[in-house]
């Protein structure tokens, strides 16, 4: 049993790290997405559920500043200092940035670019974890992947060549999407990683997981949004 169960309201803070600057897809943090900025279909996701006490934005960005002002003034800003403001500058440090800004009993981070991301999926994770702390300490959302996958010298992963076992049937293996992260301030500054050592692994389905990297992944996304919006 869960820790938690004499605690019903944990904080849980949860982070959405944005640049200004994209390379591959330009301005695609504020980009118009489905008629709004993309930024804005993970803000009200996070918004929709009932767990989360905080959502912050940590940016380097005037125009998703000014922005948020206006359509989100409940959601807290963090201005990214220029010491983290380079491309190659690792997630982690970023996010060790802003746990030592707002205190949580939790952390959730997420990101922009998975738009099809539903509130009611991060709800449910959000649960899982909660009723199996402290018996696991993190969590990581996945895609599960049943396909013939080898390796860069043609070793097979995870099916005997001489075995053509169904795709169905194969042992499943798991994507990190990143989705979604839970963890502690204690797990984030212990192991500089948002996965701790017994992490839960919470699964997405493949569409509703679906990132933006590249353009084409960008609309992509935009046509698999609209047509979930005219089913619904």
């Amino acid at each position: 049993m869960s820790s938690l169960s004499s605690n019903p309201e944990p904080i849980i803070v949860a982070l959405v790290p944005m640049r200004h600057h994209s390379e591959r897809v330009p301005g695609k943090n504020y980009r118009p997405f489905a008629g709004q900025p993309l930024y804005h279909h993970i803000i009200r996701s996070l918004q929709a559920c009932p767990l989360i006490s905080q959502v912050v934005v940590n940016t380097d960005s005037p125009t998703i500043i000014e922005d948020l002002s206006r359509c989100f003034p409940n959601v807290r800003v963090i201005e990214r200092p220029a010491h983290l403001r380079a491309n190659t500058i690792p997630m982690n440090d970023i996010l060790l940035y802003d746990v030592n800004k707002v205190k949580a009993d939790f952390y959730l981070q997420t990101h922009s670019t998975n738009p099809l991301l539903r509130a009611d999926t991060i709800s449910r994770a959000v649960q899982l974890f909660l009723d199996n702390y402290p018996t696991h300490d993190s969590l990581f959302s996945v895609t599960r992947v049943q396909s013939r996958l080898w390796d860069s010298r043609t070793r097979a992963i995870n099916h005997d060549p001489a075995v053509l076992l169904r795709t169905q049937d194969l042992p499943p293996v798991y994507e990190e999407n990143s989705c979604l992260y839970i963890f502690t301030k204690e797990v984030l500054e212990k192991r500089h990683n948002r996965i701790g050592e017994r992490p839960l692994m919470f699964e997405i389905d493949r569409i509703e997981s679906w990132d933006i990297d590249e353009e084409q992944d960008f609309r992509i996304a935009e046509v698999l949004y609209t047509e979930r919006e005219k089913l619904e």
